[in-house]
């Protein structure tokens, strides 16, 4: 199997009601789209989330990171490749390309995920699921964005908070991933996303949180343009943390 063929393609438009007031995606929706995309080329290849959960395991994403050139416009097709970067025994890292409808690449984003047992809830060897063979699909294309950081935040003064509730559950019982991207976003003015626009954001999920908890977010500031972030639950347990940075790479088109 060719390089070319463990790349899933995928097409979208950016419908107007995933944008925001700007009309640019949102990082949500790209951010759902991303995750999509990763389970529809997992499934493709037998590694999906439907046969897995027949054998009582499933994929939980561990890290993200995503830097866009710039965010796809209000009814703008556009495409977002995928594929396995490396496998290691607990661990896969996976990578995302975001193309414009000419194939341009206007962003890049890598993730990390674990497999674990539905039953224990620890994590499954993936060199041993299925014999290893999803080692046969790591792919050697590039990806020219730095890899997740580790994330601290020190200043733990709360800067908002959130019950959660219904709309914040996914079908695993616990708050989507995706959510916490929305609700970091909110702690920033609106007028920044037009004015700076956000260049790359980061997450890392420590723990899961449910409905009912109460989500308290703690903002560092490390220089004007990039903010560290916590979540925690209950005032106690940290469940995720994340990196936002605005203003765009000097190389990209101020489209």
């Amino acid at each position: 199997m060719t390089d070319g063929q463990k790349v899933g393609t995928y097409d979208f438009v950016a419908e107007p009601f995933h944008v925001d007031c700007n009309g640019r995606l949102t990082m949500g929706v790209l951010g759902n789209h991303l995750l999509n995309c990763a389970g529809f080329h997992a499934e493709d290849r037998g590694f999906g989330m439907g046969t897995l959960n027949e054998h009582h395991y499933t994929w939980v994403l561990s890290r993200l990171a995503v830097e866009m050139e710039r965010m796809p416009k209000a009814y703008e097709r556009f495409s977002i490749q995928t594929w396995v970067e490396n496998v290691y025994r607990l661990f896969t890292d996976r990578n995302f390309a975001v193309l414009d409808a000419d194939g341009t690449p206007i962003g890049y984003a890598r993730s990390i995920w674990a497999m674990i047992d539905l039953q224990t809830r620890k994590p499954a060897d993936l060199l041993t699921l299925h014999g290893g063979s999803i080692t046969g699909y790591i792919c050697q294309k590039e990806c020219p964005i730095a890899k997740p950081g580790r994330i601290k935040v020190t200043d733990t003064a709360v800067v908002g908070a959130h019950k959660a509730l219904y709309s914040d559950i996914d079908i695993n019982g616990h708050v989507n991933s995706i959510k916490y991207i929305e609700h970091i976003l909110d702690l920033f003015p609106i007028d920044w996303f037009a004015s700076k626009g956000l260049r790359r954001f980061e997450m890392a999920y420590v723990a899961e949180s449910y409905y009912g908890d109460v989500l308290t977010f703690s903002r560092e500031a490390v220089s004007d343009d990039e903010y560290d972030i916590e979540i925690k639950k209950n005032n106690a347990e940290v469940v995720v943390r994340s990196k936002v940075m605005f203003g765009r790479r000097p190389s990209s088109p101020q489209a």
